[in-house]
């Protein structure tokens, strides 16, 4: 037998070690699968048997029950020292979002838009339609014959019709062509419009092509316009139109970032202005590397959008907005 418990004393001091409720049972027994409230995930528990709706925060938790992971969730037993077995849901000390000047803490569910709702999860931003798109009717003809009730007959061009309807609604829908590149089919978001209309600030994309083929978030360098304070002196638009697409500075210059300069100098290539209420955007572009060079702290270097071509157009979006592209269809 154990030694009784001294006044004042803890069980752990006394040598007792707490017994754990055993909350995972095989073989598995499991219910039939749950339908779970919007905005929470349906995962397999904690035992690895049945599918459950994850725990969400300041709910109670436990080896079986587990926290929702895509929220970056995770079970707390700090109360429930010395036996750990019963905990409450928290949140993962990470980095936030930010979108539009707005910022979010991780876990926080925001609506930015409002065709979607979003949740910040460790700085990556995930979002889903608040509107369910509804099926159109299908072009094909029903047969209303007694031997074939409420079957329909596609003729070749309703066929193509149907298919390229269908393939818009796909939750994973990507423009093709896909490209394979050794066993990866290589995937990608576009780029998010550059975070500043001037001076260099950063654009951000989703893509799989590096070695693993894992999907990753990428950035890169973006430089639109310099920050001059009266653009039109710099900029000569040609007689008899509107607008200037591209311009260049006399000189080329070194490129400054984060205190930071570019150890080559660079003559960049610029969008212009318009007279009228159009905005000039990048529309050819690739992709160089610059090294930047730090006093007395090293230096390091960052991929930029390199700009070829721009065009001027009346839709124009602000700077970081993610959903500028979106549209009600």
């Amino acid at each position: 037998h154990s030694p009784p418990v001294k006044p004042g004393e803890k069980p752990s001091e006394t040598g007792q070690v707490p017994q754990r409720k055993e909350v995972c049972h095989w073989p598995c027994r499991c219910p039939p699968v749950p339908t779970c409230t919007p905005g929470v995930s349906l995962v397999k528990d904690g035992c690895g048997c049945c599918k459950v709706c994850a725990k969400q925060s300041g709910e109670t938790c436990n080896e079986a029950d587990i926290c929702d992971p895509h929220k970056g969730l995770y079970c707390n037993y700090s109360e429930d020292e010395p036996r750990y077995e019963t905990g409450v849901c928290a949140y993962l000390v990470a980095v936030g979002c930010e979108i539009n000047g707005v910022y979010y803490l991780n876990g926080q569910t925001f609506q930015p838009n409002p065709l979607y709702k979003c949740l910040c999860v460790s700085g990556a931003i995930g979002c889903t339609p608040v509107f369910t798109p509804r099926l159109a009717a299908s072009p094909c003809t029903r047969v209303t014959s007694r031997k074939k009730p409420g079957q329909t007959i596609c003729g070749p061009g309703q066929r193509k019709q149907l298919q390229s309807a269908n393939y818009r609604l796909m939750s994973a829908y990507r423009s093709l062509p896909l490209v394979l590149k050794k066993k990866c089919l290589v995937q990608a978001t576009p780029w998010t419009p550059c975070s500043r209309t001037c001076g260099i600030g950063v654009s951000s994309r989703v893509t799989n092509e590096n070695r693993k083929c894992e999907m990753k978030k990428e950035k890169r360098l973006c430089f639109i316009q310099p920050c001059l304070t009266n653009i039109l002196k710099t900029i000569k638009i040609p007689k008899g139109k509107t607008c200037q697409p591209t311009f260049q500075l006399p000189t080329a210059e070194k490129l400054v970032f984060s205190g930071c300069s570019t150890t080559q100098s660079y003559k960049l290539t610029f969008c212009g202005v318009c007279l009228d209420k159009r905005c000039c955007i990048p529309n050819k572009s690739k992709m160089i590397t610059v090294q930047f060079e730090c006093p007395n702290e090293g230096s390091f270097k960052w991929k930029m959008m390199w700009i070829t071509s721009c065009v001027c157009q009346r839709i124009c979006s602000a700077p970081g907005d993610i959903f500028s592209e979106l549209k009600v269809i």
